[in-house]
């Protein structure tokens, strides 16, 4: 009896062993995965403060809550499955669905310039477009579904990177990379949101200490320098966010293009970030990145400006057609409950 529970607990102990040595390599691979997924996971984060701007400060931690909870469910209860789903029975639908949403990239953030340069031109733009959600009941369900929208392409691009880094094995442990990965990324970018947006109120409240000690008059020049420059930097980080809609989606296209054999757009965008390094050794990484940021950047508004008119003549009138048919289809049903 005492041998046999002997090696019992051995055989244990090297289950344990094993479980912890794949534990240890999950965590290793995810980390990896998500390290090539970082530049995507930089737009994300910059992108997101913009939909808490205009709203009371109670109200940008709820809706904060409410984008990183739509992110998740993005995440983990659609993109997980679908991009298992895809890698085993249709993988060559990968690249035409990333670039839809590299596309839908590009048009969000050109929209963005448009609204500058031309307001109202894009007032007429956004009307003709009706709203974004079935059944909003405020301007704070619009910019909840506005942001959980966005998520889900710059999500999409993220699980499709993590996918394409992870070694091929067992579904069941791509799907636990995937889901870690995920999970990681969202308390990341909206935790890191989260301290963005509520800096102010930090500093109004250093701003408000009453200590006469050197370190109080410090926490006070802190606290004023926060409350002073937050909202500088929120715009900053606005334009950083909608120029990294139009270089990530263009991007997307770029690759995607080159999957396809037209290489063109991306061969001329490295060969001029290749040449821009030698020209300037002494930056060269860095040149090399602005360059070829800018080549995508360039690709994303050209494709912008012609999702503009698009969604303006061809999707919004089909969009307003399916959403006319949903009440009939819900009184068609009422009727056959009767």
């Amino acid at each position: 009896m005492s041998v046999g529970l002997i090696a019992l607990l051995d055989d244990i102990a090297a289950l344990a062993k094993v479980a912890a040595a794949s534990l240890d390599d999950i965590a290793g691979q995810a980390a990896k995965a998500g390290a090539k997924a970082a530049g995507v996971v930089i737009d994300d984060a910059a992108v997101t403060p913009r939909y808490v701007t205009g709203f009371s400060a109670a109200r940008e931690l709820p809706i904060i809550g409410k984008i990183a909870l739509g992110s998740l469910k993005n995440k983990l209860l659609i993109l997980l499955p679908a991009a298992l789903i895809l890698s085993l029975v249709a993988p060559q639908a990968i690249t035409p669905l990333l670039m839809i949403g590299g596309l839908y990239l590009c048009y969000e953030g050109v929209e963005k310039v448009y609204a500058l340069v031309l307001p109202h031109a894009a007032h007429a733009h956004e009307s003709a477009l009706e709203t974004t959600s079935l059944d909003a009941k405020s301007v704070e369900d619009e910019k909840v579904a506005g942001a959980i929208k966005t998520d889900f392409i710059l999500s999409a691009e993220i699980m499709a990177i993590t996918l394409a880094a992870v070694p091929s094995g067992s579904m069941f442990t791509q799907a636990l990379i995937l889901a870690v990965v995920g999970l990681g990324i969202t308390v990341l970018v909206y935790g890191g949101v989260a301290l963005i947006v509520k800096a102010d109120d930090l500093g109004l409240m250093l701003a408000r200490v009453r200590t006469a000690s050197a370190m109080g008059a410090f926490l006070r020049s802190i606290g004023k320098g926060l409350v002073t420059g937050m909202p500088y930097f929120l715009k900053v980080l606005g334009i950083v966010g909608t120029a990294a809609m139009i270089w990530v989606g263009g991007g997307i296209i770029v690759h995607g293009l080159e999957a396809y054999g037209i290489g063109g757009p991306a061969h001329l965008i490295h060969d001029a970030g290749e040449a821009t390094a030698h020209a300037i050794p002494v930056l060269a990484s860095v040149l090399r990145w602005i360059v070829e940021a800018a080549g995508a950047g360039i690709v994303g508004i050209v494709a912008g400006l012609i999702a503009i008119p698009v969604a303006g003549y061809a999707v919004s009138p089909i969009w307003r057609y399916l959403k006319s048919l949903l009440p009939r289809r819900k009184e068609a049903l009422a009727d056959g409950k009767k």
